[in-house]
């Protein structure tokens, strides 16, 4: 009877548990097929590999690459092997613990009538060396990337200035029919003119974010002069050629087209992006509204950045606001820093800065696997203050601070 009764039970348990075995089963499929999902979309099944460098066998290239051994080691995070994911985080976040460095701002009233202005950050203890920074598309010297870049800078005690983007910053007028545009360098220039004639006895080091980076490129080319103690120009994830950049952003390949709408306005991608992202699965109808507002990118292109800027075509416009053209005039040391994951510059564009740094001595061109578009996040799974980016730029300029000597400068 004993034997009778735990048999029943076991099989009332059995009877039980069955409906729950099969929808456990069914969760743990639905589980592990979210997590291969993720694995795929976060491509943490991409193997890593070191950063690649081009340069010519110089002794100064050889020092350089003795002294600066963040040149070949970048981990990512662990989510940070998708070069989406890092630039989303890069465009809604920033950087992770940033300070406010405090600086004085200082106006510029240009010849066209344009009111520019730039912020000056003075260390402690100061290195007559001064980093001037020129930010990415509609940036200023408030961004959380300027901000980590300029305190990991003074802390090493260098001396910065910033520039602010004709437009970007709310605090200053438009006294003049026009904002900041792609090779526009006017604003740049007033501002190393200011910093070389405030300190005669400093050497400059030009850094450019992305446009910025074109900005200060096309600078140090366009007039030989401009070259003058200047120690080295640093650009970081720029396109290099305008026109072919173009044209990748109007592919919806990666997603590049998106990304086209999105750089309208920095702001927006800021506070409005989730929003959007969210209202998107839920209203059909903003699928259109997203479809009128790419429409008016082009039209803001084709009106702005060509007839008002004075430009018979969009192609002119392009050509002529590249630093392509003037890159073989820069005879300082040069570091151009991109990753091949980078959404919104695709590898096609990269081949002239290759090109570049194997035929120019003074050209090194830094080619990380990951970081997407101004990531470069460090950390296991939540990212540490600063990154790697900034470390490179400021471990390069220490080192070639360092090796001037006038053998250690020979090409």
């Amino acid at each position: 009877i004993r034997a009778e009764l735990n048999q029943d039970g076991r099989s009332n348990m059995s009877a039980l548990w069955s409906p729950f075995e099969s929808s456990f089963s069914q969760v743990l499929v639905l589980v592990l097929v979210l997590v291969l999902v993720l694995v795929w979309t976060l491509d943490l099944m991409r193997p890593g590999s070191v950063p690649v460098i081009h340069n010519r066998e110089t002794e100064l290239n050889q020092y350089l690459l003795e002294n600066c051994p963040l040149l070949s080691e970048y981990i990512p995070p662990l989510w940070g092997r998708s070069g989406h994911v890092q630039t989303w985080v890069y465009s809604l976040i920033g950087r992770f613990g940033v300070p406010s460095p405090k600086g004085e701002e200082f106006v510029m009233h240009l010849s066209d009538g344009s009111t520019a202005s730039f912020k000056l950050f003075s260390p402690s203890s100061l290195s007559d060396l001064t980093l001037a920074l020129c930010p990415g598309f509609c940036n200023h010297s408030e961004q959380r990337y300027v901000r980590s870049f300029v305190h990991e800078a003074l802390r090493q005690g260098f001396r910065c200035a910033t520039l602010n983007l004709l437009g970007a910053l709310p605090t200053v007028p438009l006294t003049a029919p026009r904002v900041f545009s792609y090779g526009c360098t006017l604003e740049f220039g007033s501002m190393v003119q200011t910093l070389k004639s405030r300190f005669p006895q400093t050497q400059l080091v030009l850094v450019g974010f992305s446009l910025g980076g074109n900005i200060v490129c096309k600078y140090l080319g366009e007039d030989r002069t401009h070259q003058d103690r200047v120690l080295c120009g640093l650009s970081v994830c720029q396109g290099y050629s305008a026109s072919r950049a173009q044209e990748s952003l109007l592919c919806w390949t990666q997603g590049r087209r998106f990304y086209n709408f999105l750089d309208i306005d920095e702001h927006y991608i800021r506070s409005e992006v989730l929003l959007l992202l969210l209202l998107l699965l839920l209203l059909l109808l903003l699928l259109i509204l997203l479809i009128l507002l790419i429409l008016l990118t082009l039209l803001t292109q084709f009106y702005y950045y060509r007839r008002f800027q004075g430009y018979s075509s969009l192609k002119e416009y392009y050509e002529t606001e590249s630093c392509e053209h003037y890159l073989h005039n820069i005879s300082v040391p040069l570091l151009l820093v991109n990753s091949s994951d980078d959404p919104l510059v695709p590898p096609t564009l990269l081949h002239l800065a290759k090109s570049l740094a194997e035929s120019k001595p003074c050209v090194t061109f830094l080619l990380s696997s990951h970081g997407g578009h101004l990531g470069f996040f460090e950390g296991w799974i939540v990212p540490q203050s600063g990154s790697w980016i900034d470390r490179v730029l400021l471990q390069y300029i220490q080192a070639l601070y360092r090796s001037l000597k006038p053998q250690c400068l020979t090409f």
